[in-house]
């Protein structure tokens, strides 16, 4: 039976990874496993510190997405893939990778998901994690000053520059295509028992048929008008 896969998209700081982990937690002992488009940030070890900072890392030329795609294929087919490891606060990517084993329940998680016609095309669920742009940017804020070592200004320059730009441009977009939408993602405790809720019902079918109604997806996946779900 082919595994079901979970795409959980938004903006920077909107609540994704919280989002995603208590609906692993809600899901207890299932078989869940979680990759991170941020896992396949490309490696800018050739360049120097200074040049690795003004990257645009909000693009998605910043991201090798096919390999992304590539691997989730991979699990996809029942196979494992070898995840990479990205260093944030020196902009590398690690000589060690993740093995991840295939799962019966995938979820993806990244801000440029649904930007992406090819990772769309391999989602069954399609989540777009809405919280106010000031809400984001404190979040990203505390973030990248406590687990990245980054500068107040730095944040704020990176911030102006390029975050808020591109997610203008192509993250807020992309919410056409979600199935769901979750205003404040992990801390939206009753949009998070719904889905939940919603998936749990969907394993526990004996029939490999996954019923997928209650995420409006009568009209084609790929058509930006058809009806969304808001919770």
């Amino acid at each position: 039976m082919k595994p079901l896969i979970i795409g959980v998209a938004g903006g920077t700081g909107s609540g994704k990874t919280t989002a995603v982990r208590q609906i692993m937690e809600a899901l207890g002992s299932r078989d869940v496993v979680v990759i991170q488009h941020d896992s396949y940030y490309r490696d800018r070890s050739y360049l120097s510190p200074e040049e690795r900072a003004c990257i645009n890392y909000d693009h998605p030329d910043a991201l090798e997405t096919d390999l992304f795609a590539d691997h989730l294929e991979l699990l996809i087919s029942g196979k494992p893939a070898e995840i990479p490891v990205y260093d944030f606060v020196t902009h590398t990517r690690r000589r060690e990778t993740v093995l991840v084993e295939p799962a019966s329940v995938i979820v993806v998680e990244g801000i440029l998901i649904l930007a992406d016609k090819r990772l769309r095309s391999l989602m069954d669920i399609k989540i777009f994690v809405d919280t106010d742009d000031d809400v984001r940017f404190i979040r990203r804020m505390e973030r990248d000053v406590r687990e990245r070592g980054r500068s107040y200004e730095s944040v704020v320059e990176q911030y102006l520059g390029s975050v808020k730009p591109m997610h203008i441009e192509l993250v807020e977009p992309s919410k056409r295509y979600a199935d769901i939408i979750i205003p404040e993602g992990g801390y939206n405790s009753v949009a998070i028992d719904l889905v939940v809720t919603k998936l749990a019902s969907l394993l526990d079918q004996t029939s490999p048929s996954l019923d997928l109604s209650i995420f409006n997806r009568q009209v084609d996946k790929e058509s930006p008008e058809k009806q969304q779900s808001h919770v």
